[in-house]
């Protein structure tokens, strides 16, 4: 197989993006970016560290981040695997990129940047649910604002009503599989959707 291995090899398999492509980028959340970020209630983060890189998925029953100032988001870390590798990532490094999306919509936006992590008690107050707060708040301060093309969850059918997960292993089957029967199994499925319920927030 060809390995490309320079910038003008890779660019030269390709045309020049267009002009829409450069023109869409913004520094800041523009009231149009705003109010598509706010509708957005499920993110993808990816962030990177000595460890390597990291991709996480980030939900909530309402807008996934909240926004402090037209340069700066808030998204709260509520309870997940405990393993930190987000977090981990931004203490080391605090570049940060977030694709927000919107069930329905073709279209995704992301966001680049730089975070940092707090345990700022009012600011995790802003976020309270049925008296819980998320442990830290990731402030991501933006550099880029931009929508990514449509065609790509377009190609995969994203919003078509589809159940594509009849035969897919469970997750105690992928568990017991990696732990050689350690951990996980059907006890660990049949008691997840409870457990998962009760710590919720």
């Amino acid at each position: 197989m060809n390995k490309i291995e320079t910038v003008e090899a890779l660019e030269a398999l390709y045309g020049a993006p267009g002009t829409a492509a450069i023109a869409k980028v913004s520094d800041n959340l523009t009231p149009l970016y705003r109010k598509w970020i706010m509708a957005s209630r499920l993110c993808m983060v990816s962030t990177v560290g000595p460890q390597g890189t990291d991709g996480s998925p980030r939900g909530d029953a309402g807008p996934v981040v909240l926004e402090l100032d037209p340069k700066r988001l808030a998204l709260p870390d509520w309870r997940g695997n405990q393993r930190l590798d987000t977090l981990r990532n931004i203490v080391a490094d605090g570049r940060i990129s977030l694709m927000f999306i919107v069930p329905g919509s073709n279209n995704v936006v992301r966001v680049n940047g730089t975070a940092w992590i707090t345990d700022d008690v009012d600011l995790r107050g802003r976020f309270d649910k049925d008296a819980r707060q998320p442990a830290t708040v990731i402030v991501i301060e933006i550099s880029e604002v931009y929508s990514q093309c449509a065609r790509a969850l377009m190609r995969a059918g994203t919003w078509a009503g589809e159940d594509l997960s009849e035969g897919l292993p469970t997750m105690g089957e992928i568990l017991a599989e990696v732990s050689d029967g350690t951990e996980g199994g059907a006890d660990y499925d049949a008691t997840w959707a409870p457990r998962a319920a009760k710590t919720m927030w």
